[in-house]
Order: C-alpha cells, then structure tokens, then sequence
C-alpha cells in the first residue's frame, strides 16, 4: 500500500465534504427560513441517504462517466443529510429570545441570520459537518469500482485473495485516517460549544483548516495533465490485467521514447466505454474476443458466420462499429470454465459439465452477481437451459468472497475464469464444457484506430512493440503468473518484468 493512495483518498474525502457544505448549508438555511419547503428538503436528502452506495454511483456514472468527480459526487449527495438537518435543527433551537432582542435592536432579517442565529447554531452544525466527513472516509471506498481511487482497492484485492495482512492495511489505515479527523474536528467542536459560538475566528478556523488541507491535497486528486508523448492506461481489477498493462508500460517505456501511465483502477465495461467515447480517456486496454463478442457488442456464437473464426469477426465488428480493433491475440485463452471441489469431482466421478446433470439436484451453484446478469448472452440461465440442469439452489455472492464461499462449502459448483491462479489455491478441478457453450476468450489488446497515428513521430515502432506480446503468453503461464501475484504475494511488476525477461522480450 503506497502513501498516495492515503493522500488520494483524503482528497476525495475532503473535496466531496466541502461540496456538501457549499450544497447542505444553503439548504439547511432555506429549510429553516421556509415552513413550506422544510419537509421537501428534509424528505429529498432523507432519501439519498436511502439509495446503495453503488446504485448511486451507478446512476451519476450514466450522465458523468467513470472518475473522481462521479465518485466526489455521489458521497457529497450522500453526505448531504447530516449537515442539512443539523443546520435546521440549529437554527430552530436558538433562544426566541435572543432572536426577539436582535429583532427589536433593528437588525434586518438577513443580519440577525449571519451575526446572531447562526454563529450560535454553529456548534449544532458543526456537529452535523463532522459527521458528514467521518461517514464519507467510509463511503469513499468505493470509489475504486468507478475509477475513482482511494484505498477501496487495497480492500477490494485483499478480500479477493484472502490476504488478511492487506485487508488488515487498508482497514487500519480507513480507521486512522477517521480517527484523526474525528479528533481533530472533535477539539474544534469543543471549543466551539464553549466560545458559544459568539466568536467568528471560531467559525472560521476549522473552515480554513479543512480548505487549506484540501489545497495541499489538490495534487493527489487532480493528477498531471496529459503530457506530450503520453500512453494512457487504466489499472484492470484482476491481477491478470494489471499484469498485462505493466508488461506493456515495460515494453513502451524500453523500446520507444513514449511514458506510459497507468491511472486508476477500472472495471472492463467502463474501460471500455470511455475507450470509444467521444473524448477517450485512455488509449488501449487489454480484452477478450468472447467479451467483445457478448458483452460489447451483445451477440453469441450464433451471429458468427460459417468459416469465420470468433477473433476475426469481433475484431471485423468492433472496428465497423466503433473505430478500435484487436491486436495479435496473446496466446490464452481466458475462457468462463464451470468448477468444483476436487473432493466433490472424486466423490461423484466428474469430469465434464455434463456428467453434472444427473445430480445437478443434489448441488448449489454459486458465483458472483455479474454472472447471473442479464448482460451477454453467456450468463446463468442461458448456462443451465442449454445443458439442462436444475441445481439444488443458486448463490449469488461478491466476486472478492466467491474462492472463500466455495473453500468453505457454501456452495459446489461455481463458474471461474481459466487463467486464474486462485483456481489452484481452492484446489479446484475444472470441468470439460463438452457441449461447448462457453466461446474461447482469447486475451488481446484492443487499440483505437488513430494510435499509431497520433505516435508515428514518437514510436514509429510502437504497433510492432505491443504485437511482440502476441502468441507469448500460453494459458498455463498466466495462470501461473496470476497464481504468483494472487497467492505467493509477489508484486506485479516482479512477476510481469520476470515473464519478459524470460522470453527475450527485456533484458536483464
């Protein structure tokens, strides 16, 4: 766990909570002065508060795109309820008598709002203000599923490969990094109830605080802008991708004069939305022809002409429809692969999906939720219809605890991918899809058209660079690679530089 994804997640932090000031404390004032609105402002930031993290995020994703400002977003409209009725209930609790006195003194509305009632309702607020920020170090965490940061990946890694000592890391850090705005605010809060509220430098103080600290950050939160000779990539989610994007980083960097960043951490479909967008935020991605093909552009195997293999047709596809193409195809292929206990393959004989059939009743089927989706033609229920099984029950778990359900015996049977390395850590014996419903997932880099193009003067060489992966990598040796990364412990780069290197590809 590096220090900049701290100072990155404090941003987020600090900039989605300085939002909801700017937003929650007008509306918390017009609730107050407005008898008539109060019950729909207090009903509307109620309500946010009601809506899953992820569903919101989801839906400001749809208008924003993935990044740090969908995620900075969604926590401000999640922030919104503390500080909204705390400001209310702030100002509503000031003593009538005060507010007669200032009103008999001449003090115009407006005036007595600003220099009497609400520096007295501020210790309330400020309430209201901490709380807000505390529960947004919290919500931030998932930031890492939009692309956001922050240390939801540590989270979300470690949970994936049961690596307590990760989870341990980026939990303690949530919870440092809470405690010390917690305190820090607490002493502010202290002083505020005793000053009264009647003194402004108690106001302002902690206001200047958290803006000044927001400033520091800005660096962390807003990145570099886009350099000259730059390649853009986002982080992948599983170790597979991380690890083919490091290898092309190394492979860029080494043999061209081009830098290759690799930004935050993002999910394949958003990849690869913001790949072909009309303002692209990054400039190729790594991907399988099985996922073009059901994912992206939602067909199957059946829209495949006679004698056109699967990598031709989606890569034919994807370029018609939206200018990027595939390059040479990696070597492996990742393909969706059904799974169980190797205890339960030795109880009951098993050797193909089909020999599942006749006690298919006797077992549950677990997987993550993305798989009993809707989305693509490869899912759940088209599975089962197609080989005729009827499970005992079907469990839809979190992809990061799926390997621990199924090492537990929450479930039999699940779905994985081919390549990944925790497969050998769950001692997991994949069996044969002998009808052949799951198409090939062959690995390959999928590029926009005008790469090469926009980098001729700088990488003339740059196609010839990212094609010198093709044919390189065979299913067995990612496997073993991602079994490297997700169950020894070993680095990314240790082991993608290692994998090069031993194929001639770097040197020494």
């Amino acid at each position: 766990m590096s220090w900049s994804l701290v100072w990155e997640h404090l941003f987020i932090v600090l900039a989605s909570g300085i939002l909801s000031l700017l937003i929650g404390l007008p509306l918390g004032v017009l609730a107050y002065l407005s008898p008539k609105l109060r019950p729909l402002i207090l009903r509307v930031v109620d309500l946010l508060q009601t809506i899953p993290s992820l569903a919101l995020l989801g839906m400001i994703m749809v208008f924003l795109g993935p990044g740090k400002i969908t995620v900075i977003l969604g926590i401000t409209l999640y922030s919104l309820l503390p500080i909204v009725r705390n400001t209310c209930l702030g100002l509503q609790e000031v003593d009538p008598g005060i507010k007669e006195a200032a009103r008999g003194m001449g003090m115009g509305r407006t005036y007595r709002l600003l220099n009497v009632e609400f520096p007295l309702a501020f210790p309330t607020v400020f309430t209201g203000i901490r709380i807000a920020f505390v529960n947004a170090i919290g919500s931030a965490v998932f930031a890492a599923f939009v692309g956001g940061g922050g240390l939801g990946s540590i989270l979300n890694r470690g949970i994936r490969v049961q690596d307590m000592g990760l989870i341990l890391q980026g939990t303690g850090a949530l919870m440092v990094i809470a405690m010390v705005l917690d305190l820090l605010m607490g002493l502010c809060e202290n002083k505020l109830k005793n000053t009264k509220g009647s003194s402004g430098k108690a106001i302002i103080l902690p206001m200047a605080a958290i803006a000044l600290f927001f400033v520091i950050l800005l660096p962390f939160g807003l990145g570099e802008g886009v350099k000259e000779n730059e390649l853009i990539l986002y982080e992948g989610e599983y170790s597979e991708r991380q690890l083919l994007h490091h290898m092309v980083k190394m492979l860029v960097e080494e043999n061209t004069e081009l830098t290759v960043t690799i930004k935050d951490e993002m999910t394949g479909v958003n990849a690869f939305k913001e790949l072909i967008g009309d303002t692209p935020t990054h400039d190729l991605m790594s991907s399988y022809d099985g996922t073009i093909l059901t994912t992206y552009l939602k067909e199957d195997t059946s829209d495949i002409p006679e004698g056109m293999s699967l990598y031709d047709y989606t890569n034919q596809r994807v370029e018609e429809l939206y200018d990027v193409r595939t390059l040479d195809k990696f070597g492996f292929d990742n393909t969706y692969a059904i799974a169980v206990p190797q205890s339960v393959a030795d109880q009951y004989g098993l050797e193909t999906v089909s020999d599942l059939v006749p006690i298919a009743d006797q077992l549950v089927f677990g997987a993550e939720q993305e798989f009993f989706t809707l989305e693509g033609s490869m899912k759940y229920n088209p599975f089962v219809e197609f080989y005729g099984l009827h499970f005992k029950d079907a469990k839809s778990v979190d992809l990061g605890l799926k390997y621990a359900a199924v090492e537990n015996g929450s479930f039999q049977v699940t779905e994985v991918y081919a390549t990944d390395g925790l497969n050998i850590k769950a001692n997991l014996k994949i069996l044969e899809d002998d009808l052949g419903f799951f198409p090939e997932y062959n690995g390959a880099l999928l590029v926009r058209n005008d790469l090469f193009e926009r980098f001729q003067q700088a990488a003339p060489n740059l196609e010839e660079v990212l094609n010198s992966l093709g044919g390189k990598i065979s299913t067995e040796e990612m496997a073993q690679m991602t079994y490297q990364v997700d169950v020894q412990g070993r680095t990314i780069d240790e082991v993608a530089r290692e994998f090069l290197i031993s194929k001639n590809l770097l040197e020494q």
